[in-house]
């Protein structure tokens, strides 16, 4: 059987396994209403993020045979506003030797436009005696459904000097007539970034370490995605060893005859526990757009197996599209896309409404499970010790998800402890409010995204409460709090 049909033979499989149970999945009162999920089953990393012959295409890791990790497959679904998705046909399956393992397969990678020829590079990944191998590969589709693997695989078949078996997560760009490839590595229990360079996408020269940790900044660099922005450049990976920390990005100078980048700025792409491998890309309106898996691997305790869903036969999502944005302060932000807006309903709006400490300010009838609310809150003159929201809350308030901002510590925090007696943990970052506190805020049915600090801090945690548990309040401790405008919308399902 040629190499074709046995990648063929290995596509259909996995599709007659997600029809099988696609439909009784839909069904689930837990699936998310706007962000992206597979049909079925298991889904990681966002992968070839790319806007193609004018609509956006994601493609995502992907096990199509359980709600659990297994041998990855790429998904794919495509939009024509980054809200309502279209499902398409699996793109690719383990079928070579170069990926074909069941703790394997076609890992994460990007996508470009090469002449038209939408064209595909990820690790493959396999285990030989004990080892990990990961290679880089090349499939293209010349209609942007059907991919072929490159008979010449791996285009990049060992790691450099430089770098380990750890070698991973292709993120591939043009620079005037060159492609270039970053890879993430390690080294001595150090990340890195390695950079690559090609005239065809088929035959890669290795140029050096793009950037590395200076010990502190973990010891494997996962996901790395390296792009211009304004007149500097921006390395953002996800580093493995580092706690809570998911997502580091560095803001500093690329110089192409070196092959090095030279930073001066890092920051956090998100501070919450669920935000992980972002991916971006430029669109037709020129905006550098993000999207991330909404979870993460280290501090997920394995014997709860990355959440209640996976007993309805899906497992993960995505986090909703944000813009990219550089500020003068070197510093970068992370707006929520426009066509979010879309989804708005019922409207409520209030000015001037006073959170008196122990009387409930909103009515019943902004409960909903899928919310944008945009509030802010006058913090001089007033007294309290903390002000927040109770979110995702049950009529008696025995489950509640409380985001608070302490007035004395300078801190806001997500607490989720009380959720859905499932998820645990509470996260905090400081933020130097003073006059007023401004929060944006998302709430899908299992995930609450929150910006804050001009889209500078964000925060995105998964909770799973009971599908009744839809009511919001504000709150306040030691004395009254101004809102001094709020705006909460109830949002409609974009599938």
């Amino acid at each position: 059987m040629s190499n074709d049909s046995l990648h063929r033979e290995a596509l259909l499989k996995a599709e007659n396994s997600i029809a099988k149970v696609k439909d009784s999945v839909s069904k689930d009162l837990m699936r998310l209403k706007y962000h992206f999920m597979a049909p079925a089953y298991w889904i990681n990393d966002p992968n070839g993020l790319i806007f193609y012959k004018g609509e956006y295409h994601l493609f995502y890791q992907h096990y199509p045979y359980a709600p659990e990790w297994g041998a990855m497959h790429w998904g794919h679904a495509k939009s024509k506003d980054l809200v309502h998705w279209q499902h398409l046909p699996i793109a690719l399956a383990p079928s070579e030797s170069y990926d074909l393992h069941e703790r394997g397969g076609c890992f994460s990678g990007s996508a470009v436009d090469d002449d038209g020829i939408l064209s595909v590079l990820y690790t493959g990944t396999v285990i030989r005696d004990g080892a990990v191998i990961q290679t880089q590969n090349l499939a293209t589709s010349s209609d942007g459904i059907t991919f072929r693997k490159y008979e010449g695989n791996p285009v990049i078949s060992t790691p450099p000097e430089d770098g380990s078996s750890d070698f991973r997560d292709p993120k591939v760009w043009k620079h005037e007539n060159t492609w270039y490839m970053v890879v993430g590595s390690s080294k001595d229990g150090q990340g890195k970034a390695l950079l690559y360079k090609s005239p065809n996408l088929r035959v890669w020269d290795y140029v050096g370490v793009l950037a590395e940790s200076d010990g502190t900044m973990g010891s494997m660099w996962e996901c790395p995605d390296f792009f211009p922005l304004g007149d500097r450049y921006v390395l953002m990976f996800s580093p493995m060893g580092m706690g809570e920390r998911k997502t580091i990005y560095l803001v500093g100078d690329m110089d192409y005859e070196t092959g090095t980048f030279t930073w001066d700025t890092i920051g956090d792409v998100d501070f919450g526990y669920e935000y992980y491998a972002p991916q971006s890309f430029l669109d037709g309106k020129g905006r550098r757009i993000v999207i991330a898996w909404l979870n993460a691997w280290d501090w997920m305790p394995w014997f709860k197996n990355f959440g209640p869903t996976g007993k309805n036969n899906w497992c993960g999502a995505m986090s909703a599209p944000r813009t990219v944005e550089l500020g003068e302060d070197g510093r970068l932000s992370f707006p929520p896309v426009e066509e979010l807006q879309v989804l708005r309903r019922e409207h409520y709006h209030y000015t001037n409404a006073k959170i008196v400490p122990g009387t409930p300010l909103l009515p019943d009838y902004t409960a909903s499970d899928c919310l944008e609310i945009k509030a802010e809150l006058q913090l001089s003159g007033s007294e309290a010790e903390e002000v927040g929201f109770i979110l995702r809350a049950s009529e008696d308030r025995k489950q509640q998800t409380v985001l608070s901002y302490n007035l004395r510590k300078k801190e806001l925090t997500f607490d989720r402890n009380r959720s859905d007696g499932w998820s645990e943990g509470v996260c905090s970052v400081r933020l130097e409010a003073s006059e007023t506190l401004t929060l944006h805020i998302f709430i899908d049915t299992c995930v609450v995204e929150i910006y804050v600090d001009h889209y500078r801090v964000a925060l995105t945690n998964n909770i799973y409460p009971d599908p009744a548990s839809v009511f919001l309040d504000l709150y306040a401790v030691g004395d009254t709090v101004i809102v001094k405008s709020m705006d909460i919308w109830k949002l409609r399902s974009a599938w």
